[in-house]
Protein backbone atom coordinates (compact mmCIF):
# COMPACT_ATOMS: atom_id res chain seq x y z
CA UNK A 1 0.00 0.00 0.00
CA UNK A 2 1.34 3.40 -0.93
CA UNK A 3 1.61 6.41 1.68
CA UNK A 4 2.46 9.28 0.33
CA UNK A 5 1.72 13.08 1.49
CA UNK A 6 0.63 15.05 -0.72
CA UNK A 7 2.57 17.99 -1.40
CA UNK A 8 0.72 21.71 -2.78
CA UNK A 9 2.84 21.55 -5.87
CA UNK A 10 3.18 17.70 -6.26
CA UNK A 11 1.05 14.85 -7.16
CA UNK A 12 -1.55 16.30 -9.12
CA UNK A 13 -1.89 13.31 -11.32
CA UNK A 14 -2.72 11.00 -8.49
CA UNK A 15 -4.90 13.63 -7.14
CA UNK A 16 -6.82 13.45 -10.32
CA UNK A 17 -6.69 9.75 -10.16
CA UNK A 18 -8.83 9.98 -7.17
CA UNK A 19 -11.14 12.27 -8.08
CA UNK A 20 -12.03 10.25 -11.57
CA UNK A 21 -12.49 6.87 -9.20
CA UNK A 22 -14.79 8.42 -7.67
CA UNK A 23 -16.55 10.36 -10.44
CA UNK A 24 -16.15 6.25 -11.98
CA UNK A 25 -18.04 4.66 -9.69
CA UNK A 26 -21.11 7.15 -8.83
CA UNK A 27 -22.09 7.24 -12.53
CA UNK A 28 -24.38 4.24 -11.13
CA UNK A 29 -26.18 6.23 -8.91
CA UNK A 30 -29.38 6.70 -11.22
CA UNK A 31 -30.77 9.43 -8.88
CA UNK A 32 -28.74 12.73 -8.11
CA UNK A 33 -31.75 14.89 -7.92
CA UNK A 34 -31.17 14.79 -3.88
CA UNK A 35 -28.16 16.88 -3.48
CA UNK A 36 -28.03 15.81 0.32
CA UNK A 37 -28.17 12.14 -0.76
CA UNK A 38 -25.55 12.59 -3.28
CA UNK A 39 -23.10 14.10 -1.15
CA UNK A 40 -23.26 11.67 1.40
CA UNK A 41 -22.54 9.17 -1.42
CA UNK A 42 -20.13 10.67 -2.60
CA UNK A 43 -18.55 11.02 0.78
CA UNK A 44 -18.86 7.49 1.59
CA UNK A 45 -17.21 6.40 -2.01
CA UNK A 46 -14.36 8.81 -1.48
CA UNK A 47 -13.12 7.93 1.94
CA UNK A 48 -13.36 3.96 0.66
CA UNK A 49 -10.60 5.09 -2.54
CA UNK A 50 -8.68 6.91 -0.27
CA UNK A 51 -8.10 4.67 2.44
CA UNK A 52 -7.37 2.21 -0.28
CA UNK A 53 -5.04 3.67 -2.39
CA UNK A 54 -2.68 5.03 1.36
CA UNK A 55 -2.59 8.61 0.46
CA UNK A 56 -2.10 10.53 3.22
CA UNK A 57 -3.97 13.91 3.28
CA UNK A 58 -3.74 16.76 5.73
CA UNK A 59 -7.37 18.07 6.43
CA UNK A 60 -7.52 20.98 4.50
CA UNK A 61 -6.18 19.09 1.38
CA UNK A 62 -8.82 16.29 1.99
CA UNK A 63 -11.46 19.01 2.59
CA UNK A 64 -10.55 20.95 -0.57
CA UNK A 65 -10.27 17.53 -2.87
CA UNK A 66 -13.79 16.45 -2.00
CA UNK A 67 -15.72 19.77 -2.71
CA UNK A 68 -13.91 19.52 -6.15
CA UNK A 69 -15.37 16.50 -6.69
CA UNK A 70 -18.85 17.11 -5.36
CA UNK A 71 -18.54 20.65 -7.76
CA UNK A 72 -17.48 18.23 -10.87
CA UNK A 73 -20.85 15.60 -9.98
CA UNK A 74 -23.39 18.07 -8.19
CA UNK A 75 -22.25 21.51 -9.45
CA UNK A 76 -20.13 23.11 -12.32
CA UNK A 77 -16.52 22.26 -12.21
CA UNK A 78 -14.19 25.05 -11.07
CA UNK A 79 -16.44 27.39 -12.12
CA UNK A 80 -18.19 26.81 -8.46
CA UNK A 81 -15.58 28.82 -6.31
CA UNK A 82 -16.33 31.42 -9.01
CA UNK A 83 -20.48 31.34 -8.87
CA UNK A 84 -20.03 31.49 -5.23
CA UNK A 85 -17.94 34.88 -4.76
CA UNK A 86 -19.83 37.63 -4.35
CA UNK A 87 -17.23 39.74 -5.25
CA UNK A 88 -16.51 38.42 -8.99
CA UNK A 89 -19.75 39.90 -11.45
CA UNK A 90 -18.37 38.26 -14.70
CA UNK A 91 -16.41 34.94 -16.02
CA UNK A 92 -14.80 34.42 -18.71
CA UNK A 93 -13.40 31.00 -20.15
CA UNK A 94 -11.43 31.08 -23.47
CA UNK A 95 -10.72 27.57 -23.70
CA UNK A 96 -10.18 25.07 -21.05
CA UNK A 97 -6.72 26.48 -20.14
CA UNK A 98 -7.59 30.10 -19.24
CA UNK A 99 -10.41 31.03 -17.12
CA UNK A 100 -10.36 35.14 -16.12
CA UNK A 101 -12.57 36.78 -13.87
CA UNK A 102 -13.48 40.58 -13.36
CA UNK A 103 -13.77 41.64 -9.79
CA UNK A 104 -14.26 45.66 -9.32
CA UNK A 105 -14.82 46.51 -13.03
CA UNK A 106 -10.95 44.94 -13.52
CA UNK A 107 -10.53 42.11 -15.48
CA UNK A 108 -7.92 39.32 -13.60
CA UNK A 109 -6.25 35.68 -14.91
CA UNK A 110 -7.33 32.65 -12.61
CA UNK A 111 -4.75 29.91 -11.73
CA UNK A 112 -7.69 27.34 -12.21
CA UNK A 113 -8.04 25.25 -15.71
CA UNK A 114 -10.46 22.83 -17.01
CA UNK A 115 -8.62 19.29 -17.47
CA UNK A 116 -8.99 19.81 -21.36
CA UNK A 117 -11.37 20.22 -23.90
CA UNK A 118 -13.82 17.56 -23.28
CA UNK A 119 -14.56 18.08 -18.84
CA UNK A 120 -14.87 21.99 -20.44
CA UNK A 121 -17.83 20.98 -22.62
CA UNK A 122 -19.44 18.17 -20.00
CA UNK A 123 -19.64 21.36 -17.84
CA UNK A 124 -21.40 23.52 -20.50
CA UNK A 125 -23.88 20.51 -21.48
CA UNK A 126 -24.52 20.41 -17.61
CA UNK A 127 -25.48 23.89 -17.38
CA UNK A 128 -27.76 24.05 -20.91
CA UNK A 129 -29.29 20.44 -20.60
CA UNK A 130 -31.86 21.62 -17.69
CA UNK A 131 -33.40 24.22 -19.78
CA UNK A 132 -34.15 22.31 -22.69
CA UNK A 133 -30.94 23.41 -24.60
CA UNK A 134 -28.23 22.00 -27.02
CA UNK A 135 -24.97 22.98 -28.40
CA UNK A 136 -22.73 20.65 -30.57
CA UNK A 137 -21.65 21.65 -34.50
CA UNK A 138 -24.98 22.01 -35.67
CA UNK A 139 -25.65 24.24 -33.12
CA UNK A 140 -23.13 25.89 -31.74
CA UNK A 141 -23.64 28.91 -29.89
CA UNK A 142 -26.64 28.79 -26.73
CA UNK A 143 -27.65 31.52 -24.16
CA UNK A 144 -29.26 30.07 -21.02
CA UNK A 145 -29.47 30.64 -17.37
CA UNK A 146 -28.24 29.13 -13.62
CA UNK A 147 -30.74 29.14 -11.33
CA UNK A 148 -29.75 31.75 -9.80
CA UNK A 149 -30.69 34.01 -12.48
CA UNK A 150 -26.57 34.34 -13.64
CA UNK A 151 -26.54 34.85 -17.82
CA UNK A 152 -24.44 32.02 -19.79
CA UNK A 153 -22.94 32.73 -23.11
CA UNK A 154 -21.15 29.85 -24.96
CA UNK A 155 -19.88 29.61 -28.17
CA UNK A 156 -17.98 26.03 -29.72
CA UNK A 157 -15.81 25.34 -32.44
CA UNK A 158 -15.84 25.97 -35.25
CA UNK A 159 -16.95 28.97 -34.56
CA UNK A 160 -14.37 29.90 -31.63
CA UNK A 161 -10.65 28.87 -32.73
CA UNK A 162 -9.76 28.96 -29.14
CA UNK A 163 -12.05 26.02 -28.23
CA UNK A 164 -15.12 26.74 -25.81
CA UNK A 165 -15.63 29.63 -24.85
CA UNK A 166 -18.61 30.31 -21.97
CA UNK A 167 -19.40 33.45 -20.67
CA UNK A 168 -20.96 33.96 -17.30
CA UNK A 169 -22.85 37.36 -16.18
CA UNK A 170 -23.27 37.36 -12.84
CA UNK A 171 -26.28 39.11 -11.00
CA UNK A 172 -26.66 40.10 -6.67
CA UNK A 173 -28.86 37.56 -5.24
CA UNK A 174 -30.27 40.95 -3.26
CA UNK A 175 -30.33 43.57 -5.65
CA UNK A 176 -28.51 46.50 -4.78
CA UNK A 177 -29.78 49.76 -3.14
CA UNK A 178 -30.38 53.21 -3.73
CA UNK A 179 -28.14 53.39 -0.55
CA UNK A 180 -25.51 50.82 -2.14
CA UNK A 181 -25.14 52.78 -5.35
CA UNK A 182 -24.60 55.95 -3.46
CA UNK A 183 -22.05 54.52 -1.00
CA UNK A 184 -20.16 52.57 -4.14
CA UNK A 185 -20.16 56.46 -6.04
CA UNK A 186 -22.26 55.28 -8.48
CA UNK A 187 -24.92 58.14 -8.04
CA UNK A 188 -25.77 60.60 -5.84
CA UNK A 189 -28.87 60.77 -3.25
CA UNK A 190 -29.76 64.09 -5.41
CA UNK A 191 -29.94 62.22 -8.66
CA UNK A 192 -32.10 59.51 -7.25
CA UNK A 193 -34.29 61.85 -5.41
CA UNK A 194 -34.91 63.63 -9.06
CA UNK A 195 -35.18 60.09 -10.63
CA UNK A 196 -37.67 58.51 -7.85
CA UNK A 197 -39.98 61.90 -8.64
CA UNK A 198 -39.69 61.21 -12.42
CA UNK A 199 -40.74 57.31 -12.29
CA UNK A 200 -43.53 58.31 -9.99
CA UNK A 201 -44.68 61.25 -12.49
CA UNK A 202 -45.00 58.37 -15.32
CA UNK A 203 -42.06 59.56 -17.42
CA UNK A 204 -40.69 57.69 -19.88
CA UNK A 205 -37.11 56.88 -18.89
CA UNK A 206 -34.80 55.12 -21.06
CA UNK A 207 -31.21 53.76 -19.03
CA UNK A 208 -28.52 53.51 -21.67
CA UNK A 209 -24.78 52.76 -21.61
CA UNK A 210 -22.47 50.41 -22.91
CA UNK A 211 -21.86 46.67 -21.95
CA UNK A 212 -21.42 45.94 -18.22
CA UNK A 213 -21.70 49.89 -17.25
CA UNK A 214 -24.39 48.61 -15.17
CA UNK A 215 -27.93 49.40 -16.73
CA UNK A 216 -29.86 46.32 -15.78
CA UNK A 217 -28.79 47.38 -11.81
CA UNK A 218 -29.79 51.05 -12.28
CA UNK A 219 -33.58 50.08 -14.09
CA UNK A 220 -33.77 47.42 -10.50
CA UNK A 221 -33.59 50.43 -8.75
CA UNK A 222 -35.45 52.94 -10.99
CA UNK A 223 -38.09 49.71 -10.99
CA UNK A 224 -37.96 50.18 -7.21
CA UNK A 225 -39.57 53.58 -7.48
CA UNK A 226 -42.68 52.01 -9.16
CA UNK A 227 -45.74 52.05 -7.19
CA UNK A 228 -46.49 48.67 -5.44
CA UNK A 229 -50.59 49.49 -6.21
CA UNK A 230 -49.89 49.25 -10.41
CA UNK A 231 -50.00 46.18 -12.71
CA UNK A 232 -46.64 45.63 -13.62
CA UNK A 233 -45.50 43.94 -16.48
CA UNK A 234 -42.04 43.18 -17.01
CA UNK A 235 -40.20 41.68 -20.78
CA UNK A 236 -36.78 40.70 -21.27
CA UNK A 237 -34.34 38.21 -23.25
CA UNK A 238 -32.83 36.38 -20.46
CA UNK A 239 -34.99 37.44 -16.91
CA UNK A 240 -32.86 39.50 -14.45
CA UNK A 241 -34.72 42.05 -13.28
CA UNK A 242 -35.71 41.82 -9.70
CA UNK A 243 -39.01 43.63 -8.59
CA UNK A 244 -40.11 43.54 -4.89
CA UNK A 245 -43.47 44.87 -6.23
CA UNK A 246 -46.55 42.54 -5.49
CA UNK A 247 -48.50 43.05 -8.74
CA UNK A 248 -45.75 41.91 -11.64
CA UNK A 249 -46.10 39.58 -14.64
CA UNK A 250 -42.64 38.10 -15.95
CA UNK A 251 -42.35 37.34 -19.20
CA UNK A 252 -39.48 36.25 -21.01
CA UNK A 253 -38.49 35.85 -24.89
CA UNK A 254 -38.36 32.21 -25.56
CA UNK A 255 -35.33 31.23 -28.57
CA UNK A 256 -36.77 28.27 -30.85
CA UNK A 257 -36.73 24.79 -29.85
CA UNK A 258 -34.50 22.16 -31.83
CA UNK A 259 -36.45 22.54 -34.79
CA UNK A 260 -36.18 26.15 -35.22
CA UNK A 261 -39.89 26.83 -34.31
CA UNK A 262 -41.26 28.25 -31.36
CA UNK A 263 -39.92 31.51 -30.86
CA UNK A 264 -41.10 33.96 -29.13
CA UNK A 265 -39.22 37.65 -29.37
CA UNK A 266 -39.31 40.54 -27.24
CA UNK A 267 -41.22 42.55 -29.90
CA UNK A 268 -44.00 39.55 -29.64
CA UNK A 269 -44.15 39.94 -26.05
CA UNK A 270 -44.32 43.94 -26.19
CA UNK A 271 -47.42 43.33 -28.09
CA UNK A 272 -48.80 41.06 -26.01
CA UNK A 273 -48.88 43.25 -23.22
CA UNK A 274 -50.04 45.95 -24.79
CA UNK A 275 -53.44 43.39 -24.05
CA UNK A 276 -53.07 42.79 -20.46
CA UNK A 277 -54.29 45.79 -18.56
CA UNK A 278 -50.51 47.21 -18.06
CA UNK A 279 -50.28 50.42 -15.59
CA UNK A 280 -46.56 50.17 -16.31
CA UNK A 281 -44.28 48.25 -18.64
CA UNK A 282 -40.69 47.02 -18.18
CA UNK A 283 -38.45 46.32 -21.30
CA UNK A 284 -35.35 44.60 -20.12
CA UNK A 285 -33.45 45.93 -22.77
CA UNK A 286 -34.47 46.93 -26.78
CA UNK A 287 -32.51 45.96 -29.24
CA UNK A 288 -34.63 45.51 -32.21
CA UNK A 289 -37.64 46.10 -33.95
CA UNK A 290 -39.88 45.96 -30.60
CA UNK A 291 -38.34 49.85 -30.01
CA UNK A 292 -41.10 51.11 -32.90
CA UNK A 293 -44.17 49.17 -30.51
CA UNK A 294 -42.66 50.51 -27.56
CA UNK A 295 -42.23 54.11 -28.77
CA UNK A 296 -45.90 53.32 -30.11
CA UNK A 297 -47.20 52.58 -26.60
CA UNK A 298 -45.48 55.42 -25.09
CA UNK A 299 -47.60 57.64 -27.10
CA UNK A 300 -50.91 56.13 -27.03
CA UNK A 301 -51.00 56.03 -23.02
CA UNK A 302 -49.10 53.75 -21.68
CA UNK A 303 -46.88 56.43 -19.97
CA UNK A 304 -44.39 55.46 -17.04
CA UNK A 305 -42.09 52.99 -19.20
CA UNK A 306 -39.09 52.30 -18.43
CA UNK A 307 -36.19 49.97 -20.62
CA UNK A 308 -32.50 50.00 -21.23
CA UNK A 309 -30.87 50.29 -24.53
CA UNK A 310 -26.86 49.97 -25.46
CA UNK A 311 -25.19 53.50 -26.83
CA UNK A 312 -22.32 55.74 -25.96
CA UNK A 313 -23.77 58.61 -24.78
CA UNK A 314 -27.49 60.18 -24.39
CA UNK A 315 -27.24 61.71 -27.60
CA UNK A 316 -26.59 58.09 -29.12
CA UNK A 317 -29.45 56.78 -27.36
CA UNK A 318 -31.41 58.44 -29.40
CA UNK A 319 -29.54 57.39 -32.86
CA UNK A 320 -29.77 53.62 -31.82
CA UNK A 321 -33.64 54.19 -31.27
CA UNK A 322 -33.85 55.64 -34.68
CA UNK A 323 -31.58 52.49 -36.44
CA UNK A 324 -33.68 50.38 -34.21
CA UNK A 325 -36.83 51.33 -35.10
CA UNK A 326 -36.19 50.86 -38.75
CA UNK A 327 -35.05 47.41 -38.16
CA UNK A 328 -39.12 46.85 -37.55
CA UNK A 329 -39.81 46.98 -41.51
CA UNK A 330 -42.20 49.83 -41.22
CA UNK A 331 -41.31 51.98 -44.39
CA UNK A 332 -41.45 55.13 -42.31
CA UNK A 333 -39.35 58.73 -43.18
CA UNK A 334 -36.89 59.43 -40.70
CA UNK A 335 -38.71 62.92 -39.58
CA UNK A 336 -41.82 60.99 -38.28
CA UNK A 337 -39.35 58.25 -36.39
CA UNK A 338 -37.74 61.03 -35.05
CA UNK A 339 -40.76 62.30 -33.90
CA UNK A 340 -41.82 59.34 -32.67
CA UNK A 341 -39.02 58.98 -30.32
CA UNK A 342 -38.86 63.03 -29.23
CA UNK A 343 -42.82 62.61 -28.40
CA UNK A 344 -42.35 59.31 -26.35
CA UNK A 345 -38.78 59.45 -24.28
CA UNK A 346 -38.96 61.96 -21.59
CA UNK A 347 -35.02 61.33 -19.93
CA UNK A 348 -32.29 59.22 -20.60
CA UNK A 349 -29.93 58.08 -17.70
CA UNK A 350 -26.64 57.56 -19.42
CA UNK A 351 -23.73 55.11 -17.49
CA UNK A 352 -20.57 54.18 -18.56
CA UNK A 353 -17.74 51.88 -17.09
CA UNK A 354 -15.01 54.43 -16.09
CA UNK A 355 -11.05 53.48 -17.15
CA UNK A 356 -10.57 52.46 -12.98
CA UNK A 357 -13.09 50.09 -13.57
CA UNK A 358 -16.25 52.26 -11.93
CA UNK A 359 -19.39 51.97 -13.17
CA UNK A 360 -21.43 55.54 -12.70
CA UNK A 361 -24.01 57.93 -13.84
CA UNK A 362 -22.49 60.00 -16.31
CA UNK A 363 -24.73 62.07 -17.73
CA UNK A 364 -28.88 62.47 -17.41
CA UNK A 365 -30.73 64.18 -19.86
CA UNK A 366 -33.99 65.62 -21.00
CA UNK A 367 -35.43 64.96 -24.14
CA UNK A 368 -37.03 68.50 -24.86
CA UNK A 369 -38.84 68.27 -28.26
CA UNK A 370 -37.61 69.01 -31.97
CA UNK A 371 -36.06 71.63 -34.13
CA UNK A 372 -36.38 70.81 -37.60
CA UNK A 373 -35.15 67.66 -38.07
CA UNK A 374 -33.44 67.39 -34.83
CA UNK A 375 -34.00 65.85 -31.60
CA UNK A 376 -33.15 68.42 -28.90
CA UNK A 377 -31.27 67.64 -25.86
CA UNK A 378 -30.64 69.24 -22.58
CA UNK A 379 -28.65 68.20 -20.08
CA UNK A 380 -29.82 67.73 -16.30
CA UNK A 381 -26.68 66.13 -14.86
CA UNK A 382 -23.11 65.59 -15.76
CA UNK A 383 -19.94 64.15 -14.47
CA UNK A 384 -17.51 66.06 -13.65
CA UNK A 385 -13.80 64.33 -13.51
CA UNK A 386 -11.49 66.19 -11.73
CA UNK A 387 -8.41 63.50 -12.03
CA UNK A 388 -6.73 60.32 -10.70
CA UNK A 389 -5.58 59.27 -7.09
CA UNK A 390 -4.03 55.91 -6.55
CA UNK A 391 -5.50 54.68 -9.33
CA UNK A 392 -9.16 55.81 -8.96
CA UNK A 393 -11.02 58.22 -11.00
CA UNK A 394 -11.85 61.47 -9.12
CA UNK A 395 -15.07 63.16 -9.52
CA UNK A 396 -18.86 63.92 -9.19
CA UNK A 397 -22.00 64.32 -10.62
CA UNK A 398 -23.51 67.42 -10.45
CA UNK A 399 -26.29 69.21 -11.81
CA UNK A 400 -26.06 72.13 -14.85
CA UNK A 401 -28.23 74.22 -13.30
CA UNK A 402 -30.78 73.27 -16.22
CA UNK A 403 -34.42 72.83 -14.41
CA UNK A 404 -35.88 70.20 -16.96
CA UNK A 405 -39.50 71.30 -18.38
CA UNK A 406 -41.28 68.54 -17.32
CA UNK A 407 -40.63 70.09 -13.90
CA UNK A 408 -44.49 71.21 -13.60
CA UNK A 409 -45.76 67.37 -14.33
CA UNK A 410 -43.33 66.86 -11.21
CA UNK A 411 -45.41 68.97 -8.97
CA UNK A 412 -48.38 67.93 -10.27
CA UNK A 413 -47.80 64.17 -9.00
CA UNK A 414 -47.07 66.03 -5.51
CA UNK A 415 -43.56 65.88 -5.79
CA UNK A 416 -41.40 69.42 -4.46
CA UNK A 417 -37.43 68.96 -5.45
CA UNK A 418 -35.52 71.64 -3.58
CA UNK A 419 -33.78 74.19 -6.23
CA UNK A 420 -30.55 73.02 -4.70
CA UNK A 421 -31.29 69.26 -6.81
CA UNK A 422 -30.87 71.30 -10.10
CA UNK A 423 -27.81 73.55 -9.20
CA UNK A 424 -29.60 76.93 -7.41
CA UNK A 425 -28.88 78.03 -4.34
CA UNK A 426 -31.81 77.19 -1.70
CA UNK A 427 -33.77 80.50 -0.55
CA UNK A 428 -32.91 81.94 2.82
Amino acid sequence: MVNTTLRPDGHRELVNQVRDRVVAELRSFRDLSNPDATRRQISDVYADVVRESGIVLGRNERETLFERIVAEILGYGPLDTFLRDETITEIMVNGPDNIYIERNGKIERTPDTFENTEHLMRIIDRIVAPLGRRIDEASPMVDARLPDGSRINAIIPPLSLVGPVLTVRKFARVPLSVADLVRLGSCTQELFDFVEACVRARLNIVVSGGTGAGKTTLLNVLSSFLPADERIITIEDAAELQLRQEHVVRLEARPPNLEGRGQITIRQLVINALRMRPDRIVVGEVRGGEALDMLQAMNTGHDGSLTTAHSNSARDTLRRLETMVLMAGMDLPLRAIREQVASAINLIVHVARLRDGSRKVVQVSEVTGMEGDTILLQDIFAFKETGMRDGKLLGHLEPTGVRPRFYERIQQFGYKLGPEIFGYPRPR
